[in-house]
This record gives structure tokens, sequence and C-alpha cells, in this order.
């Protein structure tokens, strides 16, 4: 997680160094904003990955004499299809959509848009997933 973290820190560095310049010429309280929020969620990766990539052991990616067979096995748990994050888009859709043409249409976003989130997050405890 060193070279990560290194990584993120250099994107820190250079978005410290074009803001201003980015405000000096330009003089965009917007796109200064953003470039500052920017710098300073790179040096919060930074920070991270640096904090606990000196607390755990060295990753197979970290060392110079690891072999490739230590990085085989089992990498993690995928999900497969869902179609749960397409009814929370839509539902997201309609929210935005009742704010510009009317509250009622909202609320029926809303209303759509948790019974989505909680199929969401329920997918996996019935149905075909189930674990």
């Amino acid at each position: 997680m060193k070279v990560e973290a290194w990584v993120f820190g250099a994107n820190a560095v250079f978005l410290g160094i074009v803001t201003p310049i980015y405000w000096i010429v330009s003089e965009d309280p917007t796109g200064t904003s953003a470039l500052v929020m920017a710098t300073g969620l790179a040096a919060l990766v930074a920070f991270y990955l640096g904090f606990h990539g000196r607390r755990m052991d060295a990753r197979p990616e970290d060392r110079k004499e690891a072999e490739i067979v230590e990085g085989a096995g089992e990498l993690g748990f995928f999900p497969p299809y869902s179609w749960w994050p397409l009814w929370c888009a839509l539902a997201l859709s309609v929210c935005v959509l009742g704010v510009v043409f009317g509250w009622w249409l909202f609320l029926i976003g809303v209303a759509a848009g948790s019974m989505a989130l909680t199929g969401w997050v329920f997918e996996y405890y019935r149905g075909e997933h189930a674990h």
C-alpha cells in the first residue's frame, strides 16, 4: 500500500500546486473550490493508505522478492448481476424531477427509492443469491 500512498500523495502535491495558479489565472471560485476539495481528498487518501501501509504486513505486490504464487487464492466476493441499482437510479431521477415539477412527485420518488434501496441492501438475504 506504500506505492498507492505515494501515488495519491503525488496527486495531492500536484493539485496543491495547480490550485493557486488556477485561482490567479481564472479567478473562478467554483473551480478553485473543486480543486481545493480534490487536493484535500487526495491528501486524505494518501494519509490513510500510508498510515495503514506501515502497520500491515507487506502484501506480495509490495515485496520485490515475492513469487507470483503468493498472490493466488480467493480475492474476495464479487456479486452477480443485480437490477436494484437501476431501480435506485430511476427513483432518484423521479426525486430530481419532483423538485422541478412538484413536491408530490418528489414524495413518490422517495417512496420508490426507499423500497429500491431496501431491496438492494437485503438482496442477499432472500431469493436466488441468499446466503
